[in-house]
């Protein structure tokens, strides 16, 4: 058994998991601005008050499993990227008070609603300029190479997409006017989403060779080639769902996270098997294989309760958000 894939798709698996609940939780607040009552921003918040941090469980894991597993590669990433990463954690924190004081404050509400919003929006672009880096190849220590046209067009990539989990979320909890405003939202944020995936996707085949070869050559082409075309699927898909207020309320969701699964196996498919793009493979940044199998231990163990536990909070609370509930 290839220990260097088993932590590779575990990190993976956790990185995605992150993207896809965060990243509508992170979404909410990104688009909480367009929303036009005060009711329905405080709607927004409460629908994510059960959930918000157990979805931030996975950014830990992927964090600490990289830190077991990769160790050069979590040692050299953090170096390089240092500020943004912090930026992101204290963005975190900004959003984690707001949503402690939010339900707790009358005069001091709209420093919460800004709060929200402000965190939400910081802590993905931050998010956003760490991936583009990384594809890029990294930064000089010391020094704001993470801040490149690319890395930009990263962050802004992923402050739509993030809105568009965002307001799909809120097609399914919410009801009446503020379910069509976030429909109406929702389209919008797929033409910036699928616009800004196509300007980054050729950047990346123009300027990054190893992903040239690996998608424009054979075999690659013909195994890689439905990831492009599903794509165009779902997104045509996504559109119609978003226009029909009939339909089921939860296909718009779903369909946004099988975009962004599309798009992530598109992101490793050109990387792989680099865990550091141009700098670190995963067998040059594995850690000693004794601690590896003695952390794959405590994985095994308790992953499954991490999920459960996931599982069993969104079957509880899996009904439409309204101010007159308790939690």
């Amino acid at each position: 058994m290839d220990l260097a894939l088993v932590y590779l798709l575990l990190i993976a698996c956790g990185v995605l998991m992150y993207v896809l609940l965060d990243g509508f939780s992170l979404g909410v607040g990104i688009v909480a601005p367009w929303l036009e009552r005060d009711e329905d921003k405080a709607i927004a918040v409460k629908s994510l008050s059960h959930l918000w941090d157990s979805n931030q469980t996975w950014l830990v894991f992927g964090g600490v499993t990289l830190f077991v597993a990769f160790p050069k590669a979590y040692s050299l990433v953090l170096s390089q990227l240092y500020l943004p990463i912090i930026l992101m954690l204290i963005a975190l924190i900004f959003r984690g008070v707001a949503f402690e004081f939010y339900f707790k404050s009358d005069t001091s509400r709209w420093w919460w609603n800004f709060s929200f919003s402000f965190g939400s929006i910081l802590a993905t672009l931050s998010q956003g300029l760490i991936l583009g880096t990384l594809v890029q190849g990294g930064a000089e220590v010391g020094r704001l190479d993470w801040l490149t046209p690319f890395s930009l067009l990263t962050a802004l990539s992923l402050l739509l997409g993030y809105g568009l989990l965002g307001s799909c979320w809120l097609v399914r909890k919410t009801e009446g006017s503020m379910a069509r405003r976030s429909r109406t939202i929702a389209r919008a944020l797929l033409i910036g989403v699928v616009t800004c995936l196509g300007i980054v996707s050729v950047w990346m085949l123009l300027t990054q060779a190893q992903v040239a070869e690996r998608w424009l050559t054979v075999p690659g082409i013909f195994i890689l080639a439905p990831v492009p075309l599903l794509c165009g699927w779902v997104t045509r898909s996504l559109w119609q769902r978003l226009g029909d207020e009939t339909g089921n309320d939860l296909h718009p969701l779903g369909l946004g996270m099988v975009l962004f699964l599309l798009s992530f196996i598109g992101l490793v498919a050109g990387m792989f098997p680099y865990i550091v793009p141009g700098q670190l493979t995963i067998w040059q940044a594995l850690a000693p294989e004794s601690t590896l199998i003695f952390a794959l231990v405590g994985i095994v163990v308790l992953l499954p309760v991490v999920i459960g536990y996931n599982i069993y909070n969104y079957r509880v609370f899996a009904g439409k958000t309204r101010m007159e509930d308790g939690y």
